[in-house]
Parts: C-alpha cells; sequence; structure tokens
C-alpha cells in the first residue's frame, strides 16, 4: 500500500468516525450537555496523557509545555484556542441532545468558508473569484433559512466560527496533534473539574449516579476525541492539502443523514433551498482549490524541468 492511499484512508476514517458520532452522544442525551462537555475535557486529558506516557511521549509532553511558556503570546493563544474548541464542543453536544443534528451539519458544511474569510482578513490571504462567489452562495443559503424560521441559525454558526478561529488560531503553532490536545485539554481541565465538584455537591452530576452503562459513555466520550485526532494526525501529512479539503465534507454529510433517517428531523423544501446554496458554494470552493493545487503541482515540474535542463 502507497503512502497516500494509507494516508487517504486513515483521513476517511477519521472523518466517518466523526460523521457517525452523533449515534454515540444521543446513548448519553439523558445527561446535560454541561455536565458531557465537563466529562468530554476530563477524560480527554486523562486519557491522551496516559496515551503519551505508555508510548514514552512523557519527556516530549514536558517539553512542548516549558517550549510554550517561554513564548507567552505562544502560550495565551493556545489558552485561548483551548476556550474555543471547549466552545465548539459544548455547541456540538447541545444540538446533537436536543433534536438538531442537520443544524451540526449545516456548521461543518460553513467552516470551511469561515475559515477561508478569516484567512483574508486576519493573514491577508487573496480570494480568488471562484471563493468569492462561494462565500456568497452560502450567504444566501444561511439568509433563507434565517429568514424562514425567523432566526439565525446560531448553533450552526457558532460551531462554524469557533472552530474557524480555532483552526487560525492552530494554524500560527506547530504542536504535534496528540500532545497539542493533552495540552489544549489541559488549559481548561481544572475549569472542567471545579464544575464537577460544583455538579456533585448539588447533586446534580448524572455521573456515578445514572448507572454503569452511563458512567462507561461519559468516559468513552474522552476516548472517542483523542482517537480520531491520532488518526488525522497520521493520515493527514500522507495526502495532498486538496484532498483533506475534499474528504472533510463526509462528516457533515453523514450527519445530515443521520439527523433525517435515523432521528426523523425536519428536513423540507427550505433547508433543501438553503443546504443547496451552500453545496453549490462547497463544490465551487472545493473544485477551484483542486484546480489550483493542480495548476501549483504544474508549474513545480516546469520549474524543475527547466532547473535540471540548465
Amino acid at each position: 500500500m502507497t503512502e497516500e492511499k494509507k494516508g487517504t484512508l486513515l483521513t476517511i476514517l477519521t472523518y466517518t468516525i466523526w460523521g457517525f458520532l452523533p449515534i454515540f452522544w444521543k446513548q448519553v442525551d439523558h445527561v446535560p450537555a454541561d455536565e458531557l462537555l465537563a466529562g468530554r475535557i476530563f477524560w480527554a486529558f486523562w486519557l491522551t496523557l496516559g496515551f503519551i506516557v505508555l508510548t514514552g511521549g512523557g519527556r516530549q509532553f514536558m517539553d512542548d509545555v516549558k517550549s510554550l511558556w517561554k513564548s507567552k503570546k505562544t502560550f495565551f493563544l493556545l489558552m485561548l484556542a483551548s476556550f474555543l474548541i471547549s466552545a465548539n464542543w459544548f455547541f456540538y453536544i447541545y444540538a446533537v441532545t436536543n433534536d438538531r443534528i442537520v443544524e451540526t451539519s449545516l456548521g461543518y458544511y460553513i467552516n470551511p468558508l469561515i475559515s477561508v474569510l478569516l484567512g483574508s482578513f486576519f493573514l491577508k490571504e487573496k480570494l480568488s473569484p471562484a471563493v468569492k462567489i462561494a462565500f456568497g452562495l452560502a450567504a444566501i443559503g444561511v439568509s433563507v433559512i434565517t429568514i424562514s424560521y425567523g432566526t439565525l441559525p446560531w448553533l450552526a454558526l457558532g460551531m462554524a466560527f469557533s472552530f474557524a478561529f480555532y483552526g487560525l488560531i492552530k494554524k500560527t503553532i506547530r504542536l504535534n496533534a496528540l500532545r497539542g490536545l493533552a495540552i489544549e485539554t489541559m488549559f481548561v481541565l481544572p475549569f472542567a473539574t471545579a464544575y464537577y465538584v460544583y455538579l456533585f455537591s448539588i447533586d446534580r452530576a448524572a455521573f456515578l449516579h445514572s448507572g454503569v452503562s452511563t458512567d462507561l459513555l461519559v468516559i468513552l466520550s474522552g476516548f472517542l476525541t483523542a482517537v480520531p485526532l491520532l488518526l488525522f494526525a497520521m493520515g493527514a501529512p500522507l495526502i495532498p492539502l486538496y484532498m483533506i479539503g475534499f474528504l472533510q465534507y463526509i462528516a457533515p454529510s453523514l450527519m445530515l443523514l443521520i439527523g433525517v433517517f435515523l432521528y426523523g428531523e425536519a428536513f423540507g423544501l427550505v433547508s433543501i433551498i438553503s443546504f443547496s446554496f451552500i453545496w453549490s458554494a462547497l463544490i465551487l470552493f472545493t473544485g477551484s482549490k483542486i484546480m489550483e493545487a493542480r495548476r501549483t503541482k504544474r508549474n513545480r515540474r516546469l520549474v524543475g524541468a527547466e532547473f535540471s535542463g540548465k
């Protein structure tokens, strides 16, 4: 098996796991979203740290923390990133456990376009005409939903913007994915732990009070947070960036299908019209990125051929 094929399979597996995760969260929808978030942070940290130590990465983890502390700007940027991803997790868990899986798919569909917009604004990256049109189409799609329902799809937008800002920060910080997850969850671990203590003090905690199956599922949430990131860290470097951009739509597509066909969420004419604008935007966006990547690759070959011929 070639390295690129291996990377493609690992990346597909990653997005497939993320796509099917709503089914997992539905099994614990009797637990409030705020407690599920606290549990996810708590167990993701300890399980990830345990795996790092068992695989001999404990020293590297400490070196990463020390290196971050030397650069206060990077340290606090990563701390901000940890709060953003925690907010993203909360929006996602809340949406799934409150029968709004379709809205989660909307959030992850529009996320790439929001990321490009932030890159243009903060990193001064140029927007191609195709991307500008794609963003306009997506904006129309969101507007259709807003006008129809009389309210902004705040969960979808919250997920898209929190993850886009998270990605913007992470783009400037080079960290191993697994150790990075441990450090990010470490920043919010004190808050998650304190919140759990509070829940226990007022007898509102479902953990240890709702049966062994619930306890195991809450612990498993940490495992299911870490594993896809590890798979992604192994697969993503082996394939071209445009391939990652194309494969990322597996997750929201699965979420949409699960929400509509498995859990019977509404997806009427207005939703079809709205999503059609967004899908058109993504086809245009992805197509332009693939063509751009191929042009770059072709130009490099030509430059290499000219160089070797001299």
